[in-house]
């Protein structure tokens, strides 16, 4: 008699089983998550485009759903994609954790990229980035010097730092803390020309302040509300370039006196009094949620916190630095 194998029923499940989340992918979605870019990702994690595209798709897969977006400029989480965020970020801390030194202090490791302006980098920004290098030698701060408005896309920033409150999507803005501008001469221009003691005396005056026509950021648009007569002089759009010159005899330069004030050569001119010139201005930063998050990223955002509190006054144009 033959003896037949039993069938395999219709029925059964024989689809493979789904795969696993791999904590190496995690660590992948936590990097282009941060950056909003698969190339930034990739050079952050020594990997090509490509591979770290695969590993995208890979944990798509092994988690169900889309956890990226394509936006203007890069990626967005989802909420799945958020979620899985959340984890990756616990992976990072136990990885983290086994750097910790005998005291219990961690560790930091990574880049930070911050954009901010000419001032603020040289005065706020470097120093603050100095301090958390004393603390932290595996922290490298990267500073573009740059006046614009926030950017949408804070692709491969980490930090922005801007004039004036933003209006921002996707992401967390607050106020850092004001300065203020002032007008200013050397003292070699008013030998020759005079100090003006009125706003109206002002007029014909050359100005020394950006360049109108390439000006991005509504409130440094001050120069009319200062004195609308006075002439264009030499204009930059970078401000180290307003202040030299200023030293140099161009003109009355708009400046900020966090900067004048550091050069003994340089006076402050209606300072006070009914027709004083004082413009207050107010930075502030701009970040992602899941990128404030990055110890590293924390530790230099607390450190610019305490340089804006110690500059308070300097920032105000109420004390001065020390003379250069």
């Amino acid at each position: 008699m033959d003896v037949r194998a039993p069938g395999i029923c219709e029925t059964a499940d024989v689809s493979r089983p789904a795969p696993k989340p791999s904590a190496d992918d995690l660590l992948v979605l936590l990097a282009v998550g941060r950056s909003g870019r698969f190339v930034s990702a990739a050079d952050e994690l020594g990997r090509n485009h490509t591979t770290v595209s695969r590993r995208i798709a890979a944990l798509e897969e092994a988690l169900g759903g889309r956890l990226l977006v394509r936006v203007a400029g890069g990626w967005e989480l989802t909420e799945l994609g958020r979620d899985a965020l959340a984890a990756a970020e616990g992976v990072e801390a136990a990885v983290r954790s086994l750097a910790a030194g005998t005291d219990g202090d961690r560790a930091l490791n990574g880049v930070v990229r911050i954009s901010a302006t000419d001032g603020f980098s040289a005065y706020v920004a470097a120093p603050a980035a100095a301090d958390v290098r004393r603390r932290h030698p595996g922290v490298a701060v990267e500073l573009v010097a740059t006046t614009r408005r926030a950017t949408q896309q804070r692709s491969g920033v980490d930090v922005e730092v801007v004039v004036g409150e933003p209006q921002v999507h996707r992401a967390q803005a607050r106020a850092l803390g004001d300065y203020c501008l002032g007008l200013y001469a050397s003292r070699e221009y008013l030998r020759r020309h005079g100090e003006p003691a009125t706003r109206a005396a002002l007029a014909g005056h050359p100005l020394v302040y950006f360049i109108d026509s390439m000006l991005q950021v509504d409130d440094l648009d001050l120069a009319r509300e200062v004195a609308p007569g006075m002439r264009e002089s030499v204009t930059s759009t970078n401000v180290f370039v307003h202040v030299e010159a200023t030293r140099a005899a161009a003109g009355i330069g708009l400046l900020p006196c966090f900067m004048a004030d550091r050069h003994d050569d340089l006076v402050r001119i209606l300072g006070g009094g009914p027709d004083g010139v004082t413009l207050r201005l107010t930075y502030w930063l701009v970040t992602r949620t899941e990128t404030l998050r990055r110890p590293e990223v924390a530790a230099v955002v607390e450190a610019i916190d305490r340089r804006m509190s110690d500059l308070r006054d300097v920032l105000l144009g109420t004390a001065r630095q020390p003379s250069v």
